[in-house]
Formats: C-alpha cells, sequence, structure tokens
C-alpha cells in the first residue's frame, strides 16, 4: 500500500467525506463551547451554514449558535448522525465508542485527531469514520 492509500484509507475516502456531507443532517460536535477563538466554533457556524443541525457536546451544556448543548451524547434525546470529535487525540477513542453507543451514523476526527485503534472499531461497528480532516475545508473543495 503506498502513503497516499495508506493516507486516504486511514482518513476516509473522498466518496465517504461527500457521502456525509451530502446525506446527513445531525451533526453533535463534541467540545463545542461559546468560546468564540476555539475552531469547533467556527466549524460548527459553517455545517449550520450548509443546513446541517449542529448539536453541541460540552460538560457546560452551553447553548450555542441557537442551539441547545448536551453534557455528553447520551444525553441528546434524539438520533445523531454524525458526531463531529473536537478533543485531543487521547481523548477521542472514549468519544468514538460513545458515539458507536448512541447509534450514530458516522465519527468524524478533526484536524490533528487521530487514534487508529478508535477508527477501527468504528469501522468494526459499521459506522463511516473520517480522522484527521475538516468538513469545513471539505465543504470548500466541493
Amino acid at each position: 500500500m503506498t502513503t497516499e492509500e495508506t493516507t486516504e484509507t486511514t482518513a476516509g475516502d473522498v466518496a465517504t467525506v461527500d457521502r456525509l456531507l451530502d446525506d446527513t443532517t445531525t451533526w453533535a460536535v463534541v467540545g463545542l463551547s461559546t468560546n468564540t477563538a476555539r475552531a469547533a466554533h467556527g466549524v460548527a457556524r459553517v455545517l449550520q451554514h450548509h443546513g446541517k443541525r449542529i448539536v453541541p457536546v460540552h460538560p457546560d451544556a452551553e447553548t450555542v449558535h441557537g442551539e441547545q448543548g448536551y453534557a455528553t451524547l447520551a444525553d441528546i434525546p434524539f438520533p445523531v448522525d454524525v458526531v463531529d470529535v473536537f478533543v485531543r487525540s487521547d481523548l477521542a477513542g472514549d468519544v468514538a465508542d460513545q458515539a458507536v453507543a448512541i447509534g450514530a451514523k458516522a465519527v468524524w476526527f478533526q484536524l490533528g485527531v487521530v487514534d487508529e485503534d478508535a477508527a477501527a472499531r468504528v469501522r468494526a461497528a459499521g459506522l463511516d469514520m473520517v480522522m484527521d480532516r475538516c468538513p469545513a475545508i471539505e465543504l470548500g473543495r466541493r
């Protein structure tokens, strides 16, 4: 396998990225708070602009961009399509496992968030997985 193939397989192929951007509605954004300096804040705004319902997931359960926040993924009382992960790589595996537990359709690890073992568990559970990519950048690519 070439380096390009390995990166493509690890990160999530373009078809998977495009399918998630086109065919999903509800995105739980783990790590989203009212802190406008954080990347999650701007990315969530871009997702909203592209018609996605964002669901802030943060221990403080703050309302962000007009959407009610929840302290954990398990607290969200409705189905979630994609769990978008804005936490450090060493915490991402736990979030991925929670995403599987709530029945999400996909997990998306943001730029710089890499956990190969978690990605393998997510895929083994039948979910789509994207890693080390940003949906706002991918939306701009299209």
